[in-house]
């Protein structure tokens, strides 16, 4: 649904030449729902705006959708969906309105576009509110309402854009099922950005990471997870007098890394934290070691992110360079 190879983008700026995206090669398959992630200024938003043809790309060359991205870029236009993160519905029109509106662009006759349009408020949660200002929606209901519009002509590819930024948790966990439903009900390929982990660790088939422009991991979430080194085990013992033999008993576990120790605490990471548990537990009893408690953590997207990049993920309003023309 989407192959790229070497696509980069350079923008001028009174300081020289700045490489926002250094050469992405990626492959997004159908009925994918595929997560993009990347800190502030890695080349998240630039790239997505050069595979929805908001920006031309400097080098490189990709297929969007079966259309070629340099050559078709009004073939792209009208086989993809695109859903901003500040959405795009007017306040004072109404909801029926902005979906009509908007097929009209596609081409699509009045009767044909409200048709659809009320099928979609059916399946978006939206009934009864085709008359409602959108400015009288709630947060959900406008961010499902964006989602609409760019359903309306029934694209194969939808690009999502910090789908669920300033949703509480539970219009944010709505939303996540309307999302399924795309690639489950719908058969569509799902291209989202999101500075939420936990929201691609539940929605997400496959998840790339861009770090300074270039693409530096790929994988399923658990496969990511298994490249961060091992289970992360927390043990605390009440008696500090008791730490010396408990670094030793931990130093002879198999594979152990990161030992480290605070106060009446240890901190160190193990491959398999519930398979060595046991064994840890009872050499602390036969040493006489009496642990208060014993946590095992098992890696987290953000322990993904942190190791890759060494930053951490967050919102990232754009990343063109101050003072950059295109």
């Amino acid at each position: 649904m989407i192959t790229a190879r070497g696509l980069a983008r350079t923008y001028r700026s009174r300081r020289g030449d700045v490489l926002a995206v250094r050469g992405v090669d990626l492959d997004v398959a159908e009925r994918e729902i595929v997560g993009f992630l990347g800190p502030n200024g890695a080349g998240k938003t630039t790239t997505l705006r050069m595979l929805t043809t908001l920006l031309e790309p400097t080098a490189g060359e990709a297929t969007v959708a079966g259309c070629d991205l340099r050559k078709d870029p009004v073939g792209v236009r009208r086989r993809i969906g695109y859903v901003s993160q500040s959405g795009s519905t007017y306040p004072e029109a109404r909801s029926g309105e902005e979906i009509v509106d908007h097929a009209r662009l596609y081409g699509m006759r009045p009767q044909q576009a409200a048709r659809r349009g009320h099928e979609l408020f059916e399946q978006l949660d939206l009934p009864g509110l085709w008359d409602r200002p959108t400015k009288t929606l709630s947060g959900g209901q406008r961010r499902r309402l964006d989602i609409a519009m760019g359903l309306v002509h029934d694209p194969v590819l939808v690009f999502l854009d910090e789908p669920t930024t300033g949703l509480d948790p539970q219009s944010r966990a709505n939303l996540w099922q309307h999302v399924r439903s795309l690639r489950d009900d719908r058969g569509s390929t799902v291209f989202l950005t999101t500075h939420y982990l936990e929201e691609a660790d539940a929605l997400c088939d496959r998840i790339l990471v861009i770090d300074d422009g270039r693409i530096v991991a790929e994988g399923t979430p658990d496969e990511l997870k298994r490249g961060v080194s091992g289970d992360a085990v927390v043990l605390a013992v009440a008696d500090p007098a008791q730490l010396p033999p408990s670094v030793a008993i931990v130093s002879e576990l198999v594979g152990v890394t990161d030992l480290s120790e605070d106060g009446g605490t240890l901190r160190f990471r193990v491959p398999d934290g519930a398979a060595a548990l046991p064994g840890l537990l009872r050499a602390l009893d036969a040493a006489g070691v009496q642990p208060t408690s014993v946590e095992v953590r098992r890696p987290s997207l953000d322990d993904v992110f942190l190791s890759l990049t060494g930053r951490s993920l967050r919102d990232e309003p754009a990343d063109v360079p101050a003072g950059a023309m295109t």
